[in-house]
């Protein structure tokens, strides 16, 4: 059984449920500020990653900054995917909307978790992630609906990078929408508005 540590917050009636991804250092708790700027009565799943770099919590073993290893990539991101089903079950979202809300290597798994498990999420917000790997073909992903948000003085992730997730996104059939500030790895908070007006739309 794959487990995480993490925290699972029900709302009464909470609809839909976010699976928060932290970046290199958080935890289970850092991205609950941010899920209730975008919606305060969605469930709200905060998981930390297994491995631990200096210290410090990931969801993934990288070689050195922006090259990862993609054995761990992948043995990772099935263990997430076990985990999310699992707890959908023990929670009882199943069914339910889920959305994953990623920040940096948490937004990387979150994108892997697309290109390898397809559309495992309803929606998914990618703060500042890079292409997790080179796949010639994606899995359909027309049932998900992604949000990009990227700086374009990001010194951790070229502007390539980005613009080509987007395209790898958008012709696997999801629908994307990217905002791009001036700012560097930040997350910014024109950045978390354009994702609530985003998500917002979404809900209808």
């Amino acid at each position: 059984m794959s487990e995480h540590k993490h925290v699972f917050q029900e709302k009464e009636n909470g609809e839909p449920t976010f699976v928060l991804l932290h970046g290199t250092g958080g935890n289970e708790s850092d991205l609950l500020p941010l899920a209730k700027m975008i919606d305060d009565k969605a469930n709200v799943l905060g998981v930390r990653g297994n491995v631990l770099e200096n210290g410090m919590p990931r969801f993934f073993r990288r070689l050195q900054e922006g090259v990862f290893d993609m054995e761990d990539l992948k043995k990772r991101t099935d263990e997430l995917n076990d985990f999310l089903q699992q707890v959908a079950s023990q929670y009882k979202f199943q069914g339910q909307d889920v959305y994953a809300i990623g920040y940096s290597n948490g937004a990387n798994i979150a994108a892997n978790l697309l290109y390898e498990h397809g559309s495992v999420f309803k929606g998914v917000f990618l703060f500042h992630a890079m292409v997790p790997q080179e796949k010639q073909q994606l899995p359909n992903l027309s049932e998900t609906a992604v949000f990009v948000g990227a700086g374009k003085n990001d010194p951790m992730i070229p502007a390539e990078q980005t613009n080509t997730l987007i395209t790898d996104l958008q012709q696997a059939g999801a629908s994307v929408e990217s905002y791009w500030t001036t700012g560097g790895h930040q997350l910014l908070r024109e950045e978390i508005d354009e994702a609530k007006r985003w998500y917002d739309t979404l809900r209808g």
